[in-house]
């Protein structure tokens, strides 16, 4: 069952990406708003992992 959803995830990864590339070649308006998703949905997961590395946990470079 996991892997059914990893594979899953997987796959609206790789389908969002390849949204991302063909918007920015002028796809249509569907593709530029599962592109403009995407991006979207990637920025928060990285301000996300930025303010969880800030407080206070545990770094793995080696210190």
């Amino acid at each position: 069952m996991a892997v059914l959803v990893l594979l899953g995830v997987l796959a609206l990864a790789v389908g969002g990406c390849v949204c991302v590339v063909w918007a920015e070649r002028g796809g249509p308006r569907w593709v530029r708003v599962v592109a403009t998703v995407t991006l979207t949905a990637g920025e928060l997961l990285r301000r996300s992992g930025k303010n969880r590395r800030g407080l206070g946990g545990t770094t793995s470079d080696g210190d």
